[in-house]
């Protein structure tokens, strides 16, 4: 088991390296362009696969990594060039990760792969949960999976709504209902393979952050999918709904759902992306401030704006020990008891709604303008206190959690 450490060793430091270089080198150029454009940005996808960014063998590289630091430390600095751009890198590990979590290893070897494809034909997954009645509130949820024994199908119907690649993805995983009498135990996840009938684009959303990132709903008419298409498997399935039924039953406790399972290894990592964005706006907020003249100085000298980067700086730091923390947990197998994940969400994207809001207010009218990135930053922010669940959700995870109340 791996020791908790704040110090990366070499190896880490050479990926944090070359990832920063590829961030500022090719991410940040581009940022504006596509903020604009509201277009999944494929040049930019295509450059981060022909390095190796954009596969398959990176993410399980830094997902494997002992530590549990290696996927932290790659969403900060891909998020530190620009969030809606490095979403659309990233934005296929929420499916990947939908797929680990819940998946056996045959699905993982067969459609992780697809999911990527390879540097001269790249390809995006999504991951569709939310609908439109049911976004924090999955036992909602009524996009319905029904059995067809005859034909070892299954049938989907429903509407999907803030799928990240929705619609333009090869691989489509998705959540639906197979038990409603269950409510979020009832669910299970589905691979749509690609081109399969019936699954169609709906509405694609036009955002206030994250444009260059392709957020869309996904229409299921009578989807079919073969049998072997459910992750885990018929019989995992059969044996986990027997167990809740009993449970439900008996009263007992609740048990984590397919979505949840998914929710739960990827808190940190949004954490970590909030942490990206928050310090490529105070790091523009601390150069403007020392070279940024009134009154025949530089304004870092008035103590309103040092104190102001001296609590930003504070906060940033503070929220990456929560993400490491959290992460580090998760790899090495102790049990969030105090919602330690959600701890680390929460306060990483409150931080950097904040110091995003603060980065402005430094730069004045100058930070109200598109002509300096942290008007970018600050929109960029604001979807990290709402997707993966709201920061209300957040507290109420740990609030749950600390009074030994169920979570649902």
């Amino acid at each position: 088991m791996a020791e908790f450490t704040l110090e990366l060793n070499d190896d880490q430091k050479q990926v944090r390296d070359w990832l920063h270089g590829f961030a500022a080198d090719v991410i940040r150029p581009a940022a504006s362009e596509w903020d604009e454009r509201e277009e999944t940005p494929w040049p930019v996808i295509q450059e981060a696969a022909k390095v190796g960014i954009y596969s398959l063998d990176f993410y399980a590289q830094q997902f494997f990594d002992p530590t549990g630091l290696g996927i932290p430390m790659a969403m900060e600095e891909l998020f530190w060039g620009d969030a809606g751009i490095a979403l659309s890198i990233v934005g296929t590990g929420l499916a990947a990760v939908g797929v680990l979590a819940n998946g056996t290893e045959e699905q993982i070897g067969t459609w992780i792969p697809q999911m990527y494809g390879d540097p001269d034909d790249v390809k995006v997954a999504a991951f569709c949960s939310s609908e439109p009645d049911a976004g924090s509130d999955v036992a909602s949820m009524r996009t319905r999976a029904v059995y067809d024994q005859a034909k070892d199908e299954w049938v989907l119907n429903g509407t999907k709504t803030w799928a990240t690649n929705g619609g333009i993805a090869n691989v489509h995983v998705v959540v639906a209902v197979v038990d409603p009498e269950l409510g979020s135990k009832g669910h299970a996840s589905f691979i749509v393979p690609p081109n399969t009938p019936g699954l169609s684009q709906g509405q694609k959303f036009k955002k206030h952050g994250i444009r260059a990132s392709h957020t869309a709903e996904v229409v299921l008419e009578d989807v079919r999918v073969p049998g072997h298409c459910l992750l885990g498997g018929k019989d995992k399935l059969d044996q986990r709904l027997a167990r809740a039924r009993e449970r439900a039953a008996s009263g007992g406790e609740r048990v984590k759902n397919a979505a949840m399972a998914t929710f739960e290894a990827s808190r940190p990592a949004v954490g970590a992306m909030a942490v990206g964005t928050a310090r490529a706006a105070y790091e523009v907020a601390l150069d403007y401030a020392k070279t940024r003249t009134q009154f025949g100085r530089p304004i870092i000298d008035n103590q309103g704006v040092a104190f102001q980067l001296a609590d930003m700086r504070t906060q940033i730091d503070a929220a990456r020990l929560l993400v490491w923390r959290a992460s580090w947990m998760a790899t090495t197998g102790k049990p969030f008891t105090s919602a330690e994940g959600s701890m680390s969400k929460l306060y990483a994207s409150e931080t950097a709604k904040k110091v995003t809001a603060q980065a402005v207010q430094i730069l004045g009218g100058n930070g109200f303008t598109r002509e300096y990135p942290v008007e970018r930053m600050h929109r960029d922010a604001a979807i990290y206190t709402i997707f993966e669940g709201t920061s209300e959700i957040q507290r109420l995870v740990i609030a749950r959690t600390l009074s030994g109340m169920p979570i649902r």
